[in-house]
């Protein structure tokens, strides 16, 4: 588990049955906005995340957010839409490896095998309580997680928690078959 400090995410509001806005959007991000539900776009770090029919969360690098935002509005200037830098708002961290999946199944109710949730979808749902971002972002796996500021310490926490029972849990299931087969 890691930290991804400093994240750019911009909140984009628009008609996705409107060309123009569409075209501005990938011409400025490098890939199209995702239509489906639940999916993302682009790149893990660059790319935008579907939160509902007519809003996305834009994410680049933190060096781009000025720049990009910038040149979000200017190219929507006079199509309905909407661009807040909501970066302040959430704290990004990282979780990968084998245990991953089995890690964030000890707190969140969505069905998270390899199966049901991959790359490149996303969901808004709750882990250990807490409203979190959740996206898939490679086979390894990968996940990130887009947390408010004020539970990420708890969060980070929480999973941490998990990862150790994970891994005790193992052990313990080893030494049992260990002791069996004697």
């Amino acid at each position: 588990m890691r930290e991804l400090a400093f994240a750019a995410q911009l909140n984009l509001h628009g008609d996705p049955s409107d060309a123009s806005f569409t075209e501005a959007a990938r011409g400025l991000m490098g890939c199209p906005l995702p239509v489906a539900a639940n999916t993302w776009t682009g790149a893990p770090g660059k790319g935008a995340l579907w939160l509902g029919p007519d809003e996305w969360l834009v994410v680049a690098p933190d060096a781009e957010r000025r720049a990009l935002e910038s040149a979000l509005r200017a190219a929507l200037a006079g199509r309905h839409h909407s661009v807040v830098d909501v970066s302040a708002n959430r704290t990004v961290l990282e979780l990968s490896g084998a245990d991953a999946r089995a890690v964030l199944a000890k707190g969140c109710t969505l069905p998270l095998h390899a199966a049901a949730f991959a790359t490149p979808q996303c969901a808004q749902t709750v882990l250990a309580k807490s409203q979190v971002l959740l996206q898939a972002c490679g086979t390894t796996p990968v996940f990130r997680l887009y947390v408010r500021n004020s539970f990420a310490h708890y969060v980070a926490q929480w999973l941490a928690d998990a990862a150790v029972e994970s891994a005790a849990s193992k052990d313990l299931d080893s030494d049992r078959i260990a002791a069996r087969l004697g």
